[in-house]
Formats: structure tokens, sequence, C-alpha cells
């Protein structure tokens, strides 16, 4: 089961490291995700 499934998370700094790694693990985990990235 999905455990964000439902939910909708924002990150930043999405377009490499820490905040690209996050963006993958909340999408697997089912959440919908809104990406925000300077570059």
């Amino acid at each position: 089961m999905n455990t964000l499934s439902g939910r909708v998370a924002l990150v930043t700094g999405a377009s490499r490291g820490i905040g690209f790694a996050i963006a993958r693990r909340f999408a697997a985990e089912g959440a919908a995700v809104v990406l925000c990235a300077s570059r």
C-alpha cells in the first residue's frame, strides 16, 4: 500500500541532488509531486 496515496508533495530544488531524490521517492510512494527548481 502506498503511504502517500492521495497527497500532494511540493518539492523545491528538485532539478538535482537531494531534492531530485526526494521527488522520486514521493512519487514512488504514491504522492502527486509538484517540482520547483531554479534551473
